[in-house]
C-alpha cells in the first residue's frame, strides 16, 4: 500500500493523499473517482459529506491546528 499523508488545512478540510478506501460505518465504500487526493469535511456543513464541498468558507469555520511535540 502507498504511503498515506493527511494534511490539516487552516480553516478547511483534511486533504488525504495515497489512501486506499473510504468506508461508511457499515463497510460500504464511497466513490472517490480514482483520485490520488481527496478532501474530507471538518466543518460539518458540506452537503457532500464526508467530502468537502467548500461550505467551510460560507459557515465561517475556524480551526487552525498545529502539531506539537507532546
Amino acid at each position: 500500500m502507498a504511503d498515506t499523508k493527511v494534511t490539516v488545512r487552516d480553516n478547511g478540510p483534511l486533504l488525504v493523499t495515497g489512501f486506499g478506501v473510504v468506508e461508511d460505518a457499515e463497510g460500504n465504500a464511497f466513490a472517490t473517482g480514482g483520485k490520488e487526493t481527496i478532501a474530507l469535511c471538518r466543518c460539518g456543513a458540506s452537503k457532500n459529506r464526508p467530502f468537502c464541498d467548500g461550505a467551510h468558507r460560507e459557515c465561517n469555520f475556524d480551526a487552525v491546528d498545529r502539531a506539537t511535540d507532546e
